[in-house]
């Protein structure tokens, strides 16, 4: 029998959230019921994440202004997991390599630290899915691709998660033919995820980016690298559907106060 301790999950919670214009804290810990002004308030972003995941080990990857979001999170036992480099979504997942050998767990639960309207049920039905696959991708339907990530499919399997700026360059029936996009939360088996670590680790990206006014090679790692090695190697990834609001992120003004309103509604 599954015990409560099966899933575990991690909170993706070190970026700065540059596009948060006059902001300079922790975007995680935005309120969610504005007060005098969106950025004041209650009910912080990572506190609403935290009380709708599974229960379970739970972990936070953090580095912009972590003493905020320690203090902010600390009735709830958590392993906070420090990224020292801002290298991607790999990178933070290689941050959390510790707590991720050290704990028992069976499934985990990758979210990010700016997505708060993700039902229980949704990461339930995630956990469900990993009974017929390795890893699950949590997909939505937009009525506009804008640029994000699309699910390749076939058959209730991904094939492939593709980059706007690779299925830009698609026909336009292909595009069209491509609906459901990537939210950037996962499930995936613990001992799979483990097997794949040394892999990710051993492949970074080069990329460029401004440092100090100057372009310079820096190296980068993203999790949707584990969902191509696992299809390359023919273990299984499954998706979910979620509700495209359910899978919002708050990455700018607009967006806090888009999120704000749906979790009004919601309450």
């Amino acid at each position: 029998m599954k015990t409560a301790n099966s899933t575990a999950s991690l909170i993706l919670a070190a970026g700065r959230g540059s596009r948060m214009k006059d902001y300079y804290g922790s975007k995680t810990l935005l309120p969610l019921v504005p007060g005098a002004s969106p950025y004041e308030g209650d009910n912080p972003i990572l506190l609403e994440i935290l009380n709708n995941l599974p229960p379970g080990p739970k972990a936070v990857v953090v580095n912009h202004r972590k003493e905020d979001i320690i203090e902010a999170s600390g009735s709830f036992d958590i392993v906070y997991c420090e990224q020292p480099v801002l290298n991607g979504t790999g990178g933070a997942l290689l941050a959390a390599a510790g707590f991720l050998e050290a704990r028992k767990f069976d499934h985990l639960i990758i979210t990010m630290g700016d997505v708060p309207l993700v039902r229980p049920s949704t990461y339930t039905e995630m956990i469900n899915n990993l009974k017929e696959n390795r890893l699950a991708v949590l997909g939505f339907i937009p009525e506009d691709k804008k640029q994000y990530g699309v699910l390749e499919v076939e058959g209730g399997r991904v094939l492939k998660i593709t980059e706007w700026k690779y299925w830009r360059e698609y026909p336009v029936d292909v595009q069209q033919g491509l609906k459901i996009c990537n939210s950037g939360i996962y499930a995936v088996k613990r001992d799979d995820l483990l097997r794949y670590l040394p892999i990710l680790a051993s492949r970074p990206h080069i990329v460029q980016k401004q440092i100090n006014g100057v372009m310079t090679d820096v190296e980068e790692f993203f999790i949707t690298d584990i969902v191509e090695y696992m299809c390359d190697d023919g273990l299984s990834v499954g998706y979910v559907i979620g509700d495209e609001d359910e899978v919002f992120g708050v990455d700018d003004p607009a967006a806090l106060e888009k999120a704000q309103g749906l979790f009004m509604r919601k309450g």
